[in-house]
């Protein structure tokens, strides 16, 4: 597989918390990588070094390099804005904006310039059956993004997010304020979404790692333990800490 982001030497720090320490990584394109571990040991930190969120948070620091096909996602020249469109990002809890379904998904393609309504129509329409939302929401779009049960909000806001074609989907925990239900769809969706887009999920959930993830990263207080393909890390670890995680040891 070829490698789509890399991480050389990574170091971030909050203040003077060392929250990521000397991270080395390469993510596939066209794939899921899940990043796994307890609460507070980075996973969501490195998630979001990926779009530069932690760009907002004052003291950040950050050493080392962040490389998204070729580009140092870190150098002066790159645009952030531009950045975000190409790294598209779903959240824990669904976050749809006040907004009609339609104007949720548009939401992007103005703010880049796109406002022919045929086309933002065409947009619309292709992101929501991406999203595998369209069929459920089509005769309803103009209603209240908030008028939908939680699960479809979530596949709301990843239509959202591809709307605007990005490179990469970030999911961070994007499941686990939901039903099993709503979750079985989200996972299934991940599953048809990485033939065209690299995803990197953080799941506090075991399963759902070892049921839609083709690689595994483990971490543990900042640091990158075990990183290898998700069957190879779940039946046969090649460190202590993992296999101790991984049984219920610890986490």
């Amino acid at each position: 597989m070829n490698s789509l982001i890399e991480i050389n030497d990574l170091d971030l720090f909050y203040g003077d918390f060392h929250a990521l320490k000397h991270v080395n990584l390469e993510i596939p394109e066209k794939a899921i990588t899940a990043f796994i571990g307890p609460s507070g040991c980075g996973k969501s930190t490195l998630l979001r070094t990926f779009n530069r969120m932690n760009d907002m948070i004052a003291g950040t620091r950050i050493e080392g390099k962040v490389e998204i096909a070729g580009t140092d996602i870190y150098s002066k020249e790159v645009d952030v804005e531009t950045l975000r469109k190409r790294v598209g990002m779903v959240f824990q809890q669904p976050n749809p904006f006040p907004k009609s379904i339609y104007d949720n998904v548009a939401y992007g393609p103005r703010l880049h310039g796109i406002s022919d309504r045929k086309k933002l129509d065409e947009i619309v329409e292709t992101s929501l059956r991406s999203a595998a939302l369209w069929n459920e929401v089509k005769d309803h779009l103009k209603r209240s993004a908030y008028s939908i049960s939680g699960g479809q909000q979530q596949r709301l806001c990843i239509a959202r997010a591809l709307a605007v074609e990005p490179d990469i989907l970030l999911m961070d925990e994007a499941t686990s304020a939901l039903d099993p239900i709503s979750t079985l769809k989200i996972e299934e969706l991940a599953q048809e979404l990485k033939d065209r887009y690299t995803i990197v999920m953080v799941t506090h959930n075991m399963h759902q790692a070892a049921r839609v993830s083709q690689q595994t990263v483990f971490f543990l207080n900042g640091e990158v333990v075990e990183y290898s393909e998700t069957e190879q890390l779940f039946s046969n670890p090649t460190d202590q800490r993992t296999e101790d995680y991984i049984s219920g040891r610890f986490g």
